[in-house]
């Protein structure tokens, strides 16, 4: 099980810190990714991170995102900075690959 939250309304070039708490699952030994759903369009992956804590990004949140496993126990962090409206969307935490069970995600809408 997933709980995102943190999401909000963020204006242009602001920046949001969402989180996710997972239980039910062995955290600290699968990889974990960070998803948005872009309104009208497909889940897609945005970040993740193995569990030696390697990260990768998509290009166009590169530089911007930071993805990171919290010090408390099963919580991922994914820490957004210089938000634009291509990252307005509802954002998951799931594993990589994705389980096929999604929490309910959080809103982050980017506008002025």
């Amino acid at each position: 099980q997933f709980v995102e939250s943190g999401g909000g309304l963020v204006q242009p070039g602001g920046s949001l810190i969402v989180s996710c708490v997972a239980s039910g699952i062995t955290f600290s030994r699968v990889h974990m990714g960070w998803y948005r759903q872009a309104p009208g369009k497909p889940r897609e992956l945005v970040s993740s991170i193995t569990s030696a804590g390697i990260q990768d990004y998509v290009v166009r949140v590169k530089g911007r995102f930071t993805i990171s496993r919290g010090s408390a126990k099963n919580t991922l962090y994914l820490q957004m900075n210089n938000l634009t409206s291509d990252d307005t969307g509802v954002y998951y935490c799931n594993r990589r690959p994705p389980y096929a069970t999604w929490g309910q995600g959080t809103q982050v809408t980017v506008s002025s």
